[in-house]
């Protein structure tokens, strides 16, 4: 008998405003409240509100915990202090990705950040791994998550703060306050490619955080996930389950930049390997030239013959045509190579992009 699927605190919310929910990574969830399009273009051009409660938080403390999560995760920890934050990975031993996630530093612990779908194996990883002197909680269950993303998200925020220091954060910096009065963690983080901030407070008091910020004149546009998935594939950001997977190293995935090849992570040795040898497959980005919209499986074609797969494909509400991500043989992976796209047995136009494929509003970093 299939488990019943787990509720954000958010999720009356959600029905009161008439959310169209669905089953995603064992969470019953918001998909769309109003239209996909509409959602995604009020993230590119205002701001749209997330609940991505579903995502999973594990802290690690101690006094051996930088020194284990530096020889653990791909990144060089060493590059962030308190009140920053960085994108990373967690590795098998053969260099599959076990999920990719964010790590923060924070005065007193580190806050991981990771995909829902991927809490246990995350946690089992770091448990298992955890030296004397570094100790792996859960927190997932007592911590809401909402994403106010948008070039307009300092708008509804401003009001609700208990200081100016969530308004002057830069890009992947991270700091505690209060948001309409509940202690909130409040990142400049997010994944649409847009400015705005992740906000993680108590379960108890997430519907107060999402009532305030729908409640004012500048209030955001309640978003879902299908949205997020617009938003984030039109500037490149892989999702875990389909461009990521523990079949592929980070190397495939063009994630060698997060990886500290000098440094000793779990997995290592194989990545290593495989930059020095050459991927044999890369991710890239592919834009339709014609009608159509590619979907996870559809064969990508070069000169009549098969060169790779899509893993993740939509309609662009920002292009207004179908864009992909997919797994190419490295002779066609270049921007600028036209491909085919084998969309239900017939062969759609594309072309190789560069990420992102659309402009998006610049962050205070630049």
């Amino acid at each position: 008998m299939a488990s019943a699927l787990l509720r954000t605190p958010l999720h009356d919310r959600h029905r009161a405003l008439g959310a169209k929910l669905a089953g995603f990574a064992g969470w019953e969830m918001p998909i769309v409240y109003t239209t996909t399009r509409a959602e995604h273009r009020a993230v590119r051009e205002r701001s749209g509100l997330f609940d991505v409660s579903h995502m999973g938080q594990i802290e690690v403390t101690g006094p051996a915990a930088r020194e284990f999560l530096d020889g653990t995760l791909t990144n060089d920890l060493g590059r962030i202090g308190p009140g920053q934050g960085q994108y990373t990975l967690l590795l098998q031993e053969d260099g599959g990705v076990v999920d990719d996630l964010i790590v923060y530093a924070l005065l007193d612990r580190f806050l991981i950040v990771c995909n829902a779908a991927n809490v246990d194996p995350v946690r089992t990883s770091l448990t298992d791994r955890a030296p004397e002197g570094a100790e792996v909680n859960d927190r997932s269950a007592e911590v809401a998550m909402l994403a106010l993303q948008g070039p307009a998200y300092e708008a509804p925020l401003a009001p609700l703060v208990g200081s100016p220091a969530p308004l002057a954060l830069e890009y992947f910096e991270i700091t505690e306050d209060e948001v309409a009065g509940v202690p909130a963690l409040v990142a400049r983080t997010g994944y649409t490619g847009e400015p705005g901030v992740e906000i993680m407070c108590p379960v108890s008091g997430a519907g107060r955080v999402w009532d305030r910020l729908m409640a004012g004149p500048d209030a955001p546009e309640p978003a879902g996930l299908a949205a997020r998935d617009t938003l984030r594939l039109e500037v490149g950001y892989p999702l875990y389950g389909q461009d990521l997977s523990r079949d592929r190293t980070p190397i495939e995935a063009g994630l060698a930049w997060a990886c500290d090849l000098e440094g000793g992570f779990v997995g290592v040795e194989e990545c290593r390997r495989r930059k020095a040898e050459g991927p044999a497959e890369r991710l890239v980005m592919v834009k339709l030239l014609e009608p159509g919209i590619p979907r996870p499986g559809c064969a990508v074609l070069a000169g009549g013959e098969p060169v790779g797969e899509v893993t993740s494909g939509t309609l662009s509400p920002t292009l207004d045509v179908g864009i992909a991500m997919g797994y190419l043989r490295p002779d066609v992976a270049s921007p600028g190579t036209d491909v085919m796209v084998d969309i239900r047995g017939k062969q759609k136009a594309g072309r190789v992009e560069r990420r992102p494929l659309v402009q998006t509003s610049p962050t205070k970093a630049g």
